[in-house]
């Protein structure tokens, strides 16, 4: 029982089934570009796991003492006290160390990526949480990098390619987050966190914006077509995807009601896989 206890606190620590969504869109440019070997597919996923563990172990170790106040994190292991600040630290640096290297047996600019997204979401937007809006701004780019990373993995070059996966992640970012901050807002606002995309808070200017997010995601859900990686299939599949995803996030714009917000929620889970591997589909079985 015990085992399973600490198996679950480092569940809890690293975020892991969150972190699984990073496997699937790193898993997507990493196929998108031409994919690879078994062994770098394992270097890639495992890497970016691990790296992914650190950057969520080091956001609970900065917000630990916020952590207390909210029901929804109340009960992650620092909080609760079933994990020390060192295994906590141990846990990050390890994570870290690991997840880099075998990013860097993948190239170097893979390893560089991985740094980037770790310090950016850890010392950037986790402290900007409290501060201001544009957190989620500033959180999306980090949170946009896993199909980017993918692509460089096999490409090794930031290039026209891993840029159009990162833009139709960094725009999916905004109506995703923002539907989250939505759901639980009067729990983030226990801990000062302001990341509805107004000050107003759950409010018509809110809902706006986050109607706006969605919709400005169909053109970019485009830019690999416009770049001439895919073909009408993903133009079609795209558009339809991204009109539906609008349509939750217009409903949320007419009710202001949370069952709205949770709906939109978990279109965001859904449309995301669903697009990426639109583009892998229609890349091998459909594109000339």
């Amino acid at each position: 029982m015990a085992e399973n206890s600490k198996l679950k606190d480092y569940g809890l620590f690293t975020k892991f089934r969150l972190s699984f969504s990073v496997i699937i869109s790193a898993l997507s440019g990493f196929l998108f570009a031409g994919g690879g070997t078994w062994l770098e597919a394992f270097y890639l996923l495992v890497g970016g796991l691990l790296v992914t563990a650190a950057s969520n172990g080091s956001n609970q170790i900065w917000e630990r003492d916020l952590d207390k106040k909210m029901a929804r994190t109340e009960k992650r292991p620092l909080p609760r006290g079933s994990m020390s600040l060192a295994e906590a630290y141990t846990v990050v640096i390890l994570s870290l160390v690991i997840g880099s290297w075998m990013l860097y047996q993948l190239n170097l600019n893979s390893m560089i990526l991985g740094l980037i997204a770790y310090v950016s979401y850890s010392f950037i937007y986790t402290p900007l949480k409290q501060v201001t809006p544009w957190a989620v701004i500033v959180g999306a780019f980090p949170g946009a990098i896993p199909p980017m990373l993918g692509a460089i993995a096999v490409t090794n070059e930031f290039s026209a390619m891993p840029g159009a996966l990162f833009f139709v992640q960094f725009v999916w970012q905004l109506p995703h987050f923002w539907a989250i901050a939505w759901v639980a807002h009067d729990d983030y606002q226990k801990a000062n966190f302001y990341l509805l995309p107004s000050m107003s808070g759950k409010s018509k200017t809110s809902a706006f914006r986050i109607a706006l997010s969605a919709l400005l995601l169909i053109p970019f859900s485009l830019f690999p077509w416009v770049l001439n990686f895919v073909g009408p299939f993903s133009v079609l599949a795209a558009s339809v995807l991204g009109l539906l995803f609008f349509l939750y996030a217009y409903k949320l714009y007419l009710t202001l009601e949370d069952k709205d917000a949770r709906k939109l929620m978990f279109a965001s889970f859904i449309y995301l896989p669903l697009i990426q591997f639109v583009y892998v589909i229609d890349k091998y079985f459909f594109f000339t």
